[in-house]
């Protein structure tokens, strides 16, 4: 899943490992998540949009889900 996790952590100066304390996980998660190597829990989601002050769908993308049929 694409997200926006490093273009939102250059802007803000704030290395992977900075993130990774801030909600929990280690840095090499939070490479996996941005490489799209791994898709982050729900919880870890809303962990990381809070910590940067956004929504979920503000920072992962979510379009590749949005033609699924139920």
């Amino acid at each position: 899943m694409k997200t926006k996790i490093s273009e939102l952590r250059k802007e803000r100066k704030i290395s992977q490992e900075e993130l990774a304390l801030a909600v929990g996980v280690t840095r090499q998660t939070i490479t996996s998540i941005e490489v799209e190597k791994y898709t982050a829990s729900l919880p870890l989601a809303y962990k990381i949009a809070h910590y940067f002050g956004l929504t979920i769908e503000e920072v992962f993308d979510f379009s590749e889900y949005e033609n699924l049929e139920d």
